[in-house]
């Protein structure tokens, strides 16, 4: 019987970027039956992901094992999207030095797909952005390169990522997926992809609104944490136990949703998204205030976690500068190796910056820096040197029990109130 050649096999799905978004999504297409290919610039990453091994906290080994024999792909080879069905584009989109987004990824990926795109394919971009962007700045270069008019010859779609990493509860597939077209017919074509793998499709009005849907979310959880982190100064200024008026205030079954204070704000989505909305407004000549004050009180909790840690220092007679501060969890949230714009950074900076030696304990990064300082990895939590604790991220094995006797600790995170020696942000 004659046997479909592979190089001319059709590919329901070419996933744009092999990363935090892209691979789960990859997985959960798989899972479903479609043939997948994920596509990344970085050969070390795709030889990896063929080989085996997964760089993704969501997706183990073993779950890429069964992708593997289940169909999937990495490739580098841009021209694999000749042969998709859809292709969806997942790739970064951080902050550039003006404080809008860079594109430069999203635009290099469009380019590619352009270059290679037939008549009736389903493009839909995930990348987080500003609102507009697929309108203004995708379709002209799938347009451009490949001479097909999009929402007429192709489809063109976005749908905003919601992937929180280390979320034991929702994933891709039981998350509900936000869908906007070009056209209403792009809108039905992307429902129809997302449906055959993910339970709840939602439609949007437009690639706008689905844009302004990740932004909203996302801003909306900034403002708030911006809110707790201020209350949380001033609160200890006034004597009240903030997180119990936290508990207090959540016990309300409506009107009310509880957020915490921190050392900051991490991960890619919170201390990024909402400046690619200010940007856009700004355009407008518009400040976008609320955005702006979230980000300058967010911002500044890294210098009171490392004011409160002096202070707590001076009260057992030692200067910072000569203390050793041992940091507990470096990664943006707790039981993930995710590193991304954590606070821990910023932190250690301003203890290095005024003079502390700085060690760090965290089960899930093994060697750690920030800019030229390695530090040092403590293993043994129990038995650890150091003069003063600082709880960083809320790791599942960081109980009072298990921390160094006798060492002072500021928790930032509110994981060990009530424990002796323990002070809260």
């Amino acid at each position: 019987m004659a046997t479909v050649d592979e190089a001319a096999r059709p590919i329901d799905l070419v996933v744009v970027g092999q990363g935090y978004v892209g691979l789960p999504l990859a997985q959960a297409a798989i899972a479903k039956g479609l043939h997948v290919v994920g596509l990344d610039r970085s050969q070390s990453v795709v030889d990896a992901l063929n080989a085996g091994s997964s760089h993704i906290d969501d997706v183990a080994d073993a779950d890429l094992d069964v992708m593997l024999r289940g169909g999937y792909t990495a490739s580098t080879d841009a021209s694999v999207q000749a042969r998709a069905k859809a292709i969806v584009i997942c790739v970064p989109t951080p902050l550039g030095e003006a404080g809008g987004p860079d594109l430069a990824a999203v635009i290099g990926a469009s380019h590619a797909a352009g270059k290679h795109l037939r008549r009736g394919t389903l493009v839909v971009l995930e990348s987080t952005t500003y609102p507009g962007t697929t309108e203004e700045v995708v379709a002209p270069i799938l347009r451009g390169e490949s001479g097909l008019e999009p929402g007429v010859d192709f489809h063109l779609a976005f749908s905003p990522e919601r992937v929180d990493p280390g979320n034991p509860v929702y994933g891709i597939v039981n998350t509900p997926k936000v869908v906007g077209g070009l056209t209403p017919a792009c809108t039905a074509a992307a429902k129809d992809l997302y449906g055959q793998f993910i339970d709840t499709i939602v439609e949007a009005k437009g690639t706008r609104e689905a844009e302004m849907a990740k932004l909203l979310e996302n801003t909306y959880r900034h403002v708030n944490i911006a809110l707790v982190n201020e209350m949380a100064v001033f609160c200890r200024e006034l004597g009240v136990d903030l997180w119990d008026a936290i508990g207090l205030a959540k016990t309300k079954p409506f009107g009310y949703q509880a957020f915490y204070p921190g050392p900051g704000v991490g991960g890619h989505c919170i201390p990024i998204d909402p400046n690619y909305l200010s940007y856009k407004v700004r355009t407008l000549g518009y400040p976008f205030r609320f955005v702006e004050l979230a980000q300058e009180i967010n911002n500044r909790m890294p210098e009171y976690v490392v004011s409160r840690a002096m202070a707590l220092l001076n009260g057992s007679g030692i200067a910072l500068s000569r203390a050793r501060v041992l940091l507990l969890g470096v990664t943006y949230k707790p039981d993930i190796a995710d590193q991304r714009e954590s606070p821990s950074t910023p932190v250690a900076r301003k203890l290095i910056a005024a003079g502390a030696e700085v060690a760090y304990h965290d089960p899930h990064v093994p060697v750690w820096s920030v800019g030229a300082d390695r530090f040092e990895r403590v293993t043994d939590l129990a038995t650890a040197k150091a003069d003063l604790v600082v709880l960083l991220t809320n790791h599942a094995e960081y109980r009072a029990e298990a921390l160094p006797a006798g060492v002072p600790v500021l928790d930032t995170r509110g994981a060990l109130r009530g424990a002796e020696g323990v002070e809260a942000l």
